[in-house]
């Protein structure tokens, strides 16, 4: 919980180390454990020594792309959670980048207290899944299966292959089987902020979700669109 912050471990990443020294005071003094790299050539070896909570790094950073950061450890199933830091994104790269699989996209000059609630928000977020997860491992709809631990989706025994926000959104609904979910209360439980993309950008990922099972949008065995409001997934037993 946040009245024991002080055991969550940030590594902020930057070629300038020296650029991110009020941010790492202001953390620090905040309770955070932090640690600065800008040995971007050791990045991978850091992460596994310190094992960071969160990683916070500049999205611009030369010769190691805070986006492909965020690409590789995706790729290689590590979840932890990643906030980016740029001098310029609007609403469109800031939503490719989110769907690449970042947790937050901030812009320069950063504003300590607002980064800080983000990174509070995202770590209790986090925490409240974690605490589920532990409680219930794999979540099951007809031959659909999701296993909180690896992060990985199977139907007929078959790997669904999904973005990372995809997949987030697939293990909400299936938390939620036989409710309606509407498209602001995704917005809001998957992505976590508004993040002035819309929701569209749900439908896209349903979309996405749809092809992944080859379920039928008309006649759907899985997720079913409520006119007007959302979606429901849809489970034999439920």
């Amino acid at each position: 919980m946040l009245n024991e912050i002080g055991s969550f471990k940030l590594l902020l990443i930057d070629i300038e180390s020296q650029r991110l020294g009020d941010i790492e005071r202001f953390l620090s003094m905040g309770g955070f454990l932090v640690h600065v790299l800008s040995d971007l050539n050791s990045v991978f070896e850091q992460i596994s020594a310190f094992q960071p909570d969160m990683i916070i790094c500049e999205i611009g950073v030369l010769p190691f792309n805070g986006r492909e950061l965020v690409r590789q450890l995706r790729r290689i199933g590590d979840l932890r959670p990643i906030i980016l830091l740029t001098t310029d994104c609007d609403a469109t790269e800031r939503a490719i980048v989110l769907e690449e699989g970042a947790d937050d996209v901030l812009n320069k000059p950063i504003v300590p207290f607002e980064l800080m609630a983000r990174v509070r928000a995202i770590l209790r977020r986090v925490s409240s899944k974690t605490s589920i997860s532990n409680q219930n491992k794999i979540l099951h709809c007809g031959e659909l299966t999701y296993d909180q631990r690896t992060r990985r989706a199977k139907i007929y025994g078959n790997e669904i292959e999904c973005t990372p926000r995809a997949l987030s959104l697939l293990e909400y609904l299936l938390a939620h089987a036989g409710e309606i979910v509407t498209r602001e209360q995704l917005l809001d439980d998957v992505w976590g902020w508004d993040y002035a993309v819309g929701t569209r950008t749900v439908d896209t990922r349903i979309t996405e979700l749809r092809r992944a099972l080859k379920d039928n949008a008309h006649s759907p065995d899985y997720i079913e669109t409520v006119r007007g409001i959302g979606y429901r997934l849809l489970c034999p037993s439920v």
